[in-house]
């Protein structure tokens, strides 16, 4: 019986994707990757690490990388349109937490794990402009994965023991195992991203958050260490406003898609929070993306055989809890330890990997669905919709205990329950 070309193949280059080739080969298990992109492109602009997902980085041997780049998360804040605060709390190690929580470019996040790969796989390990195609059994343990050139429109037939679909919103892995799914769906929030250089704002290291999404709503945060190290900042904002499902005018799902200023000035004319110029933030931004905020239904399985899914192939959500990413460094971690608990049984150790993942992971998809805490801002802005003196004076105190609660539900994890858990790595 012929050695399969790959052990495991993974098919995205991504944050998903290259943490999964960072812990297979740290477990010992050999590791290919294919990204059809050419180069491998980092989608979008800022990105929030939770403490959990800093944890596997750290483990991983990227703590120091990580720490030069980002900036450690100090507080998020809740305001209400006009700048009133309504709400915050620590964020990271000051929520008692053993890691911090970081923001960064996700295209700095993408180097230190695009250049770990390839320092410790080897230059070739990720091969770009290579898409997978579809794939089928070849016999009882291997898989033949048709590869296609990007570039000249030529297939090749690989073989390997196991096929991870890490390919993102639009996988062609999980178009195959679930056919028929037809396209993302839409919640109605179309959403702008930017970063541009400015000054530290509500104390320099703080998740901003205005607003609510039945009507407009903005989230600012700064992501380069860089910048704050020479006295300046680079923000990262998302300004999110909500349209008539209905209007059909979401646009289609991609990470690249160019936006205009005109679109976005008009829903924040006006807004100031705290020393923030909103509308002068945005108009000095040079690149904005606008992308529709969409997500697929939780499935109740992800894989057959020895092929599955992870990161946003396996559950894309909505970014209410800042953890899309974060929940791909997971499901990448877990199913390094998976497959080396499970021996050269491939299937066995994906869907022992499945049965540790989805049903938590599932259960955030929906938990950002039904948006708890902004279902409380927008209590906020009926209530007061010309601003308030006191929050107390517009929020009970069981409703603040529900607004807390809800950003648990969407993050994930406690800090008690992540300080005391064993370590994910293969030794």
């Amino acid at each position: 019986m012929p050695e399969p070309e790959y052990d495991v193949l993974v098919a995205g280059a991504g944050i998903g994707g290259l943490t999964t080739a960072l812990s297979l080969h740290a477990a010992g298990i050999g590791v290919g990757l294919v990204e059809m992109a050419r180069p491998p492109l980092a989608a979008g602009f800022g990105i929030n690490l939770l403490p959990h997902a800093v944890r596997e980085l750290t483990e991983l041997g990227l703590g120091e990388a990580l720490a030069a780049t980002a900036v450690p998360t100090a507080v998020m804040v809740h305001y209400d349109r006009h700048g009133n605060h309504i709400w915050g709390e620590p964020r990271g190690l000051g929520l008692g937490y053993r890691w911090p929580q970081y923001s960064l470019r996700r295209s700095a996040l993408h180097e230190i794990l695009l250049g770990a790969v390839r320092a410790r796989l080897g230059a070739g390990a990720v091969r770009t402009g290579v898409a997978v195609v579809r794939f089928g059994d070849l016999d009882a343990r291997l898989l033949r994965v048709t590869l296609r050139d990007t570039e000249r429109a030529r297939d090749h037939v690989a073989t390997a023991s196991a096929l991870i679909g890490a390919d993102g919103l639009h996988s062609a892995v999980r178009a195959q195992l679930h056919p028929g799914e037809g396209p993302p769906l839409w919640n109605g929030v179309r959403m702008w991203r930017g970063t541009v250089d400015w000054h530290p704002v509500l104390g320099g290291r703080t998740v901003a958050v205005a607003g609510c999404q039945a009507t407009a709503k903005l989230v600012v945060y700064p992501v380069s260490r860089e910048a704050e190290n020479r006295g300046g900042a680079l923000l990262n904002w998302v300004a999110e406003v909500r349209f008539p499902v209905e209007t059909g005018i979401a646009g289609p799902a991609d990470w690249n898609r160019k936006g205009r200023l005109a679109d976005i000035l008009p829903h924040f004319a006006g807004w100031r929070i705290g020393d923030l110029d909103v509308p002068a933030m945005i108009a000095a931004t040079p690149r904005i993306l606008e992308y529709p905020m969409v997500d697929r239904a939780p499935l109740a399985w992800w894989g057959r055989g020895p092929v599955t899914l992870l990161g946003d192939a396996a559950h894309p959500m909505y970014p209410i809890g800042s953890n899309g990413g974060s929940q791909a460094v997971l499901d990448a971690r877990m199913l390094a330890l998976c497959l080396a608990r499970a021996g050269r049984d491939r299937e066995a150790g994906l869907r022992a990997y499945e049965a540790h993942r989805r049903a938590s992971v599932n259960a955030l998809v929906l938990a950002n669905r039904s948006m708890p805490a902004d279902r409380l801002l927008q209590l906020v802005a009926e209530r007061a919709p010309g601003g308030f003196e006191r929050v107390e004076d517009i929020l009970t105190e069981e409703e603040f205990s529900t607004f807390r609660t809800a950003y648990r539900a969407t993050t994930g994890t406690d800090a008690a329950e992540l300080n005391a858990r064993g370590s994910w790595s293969v030794y």
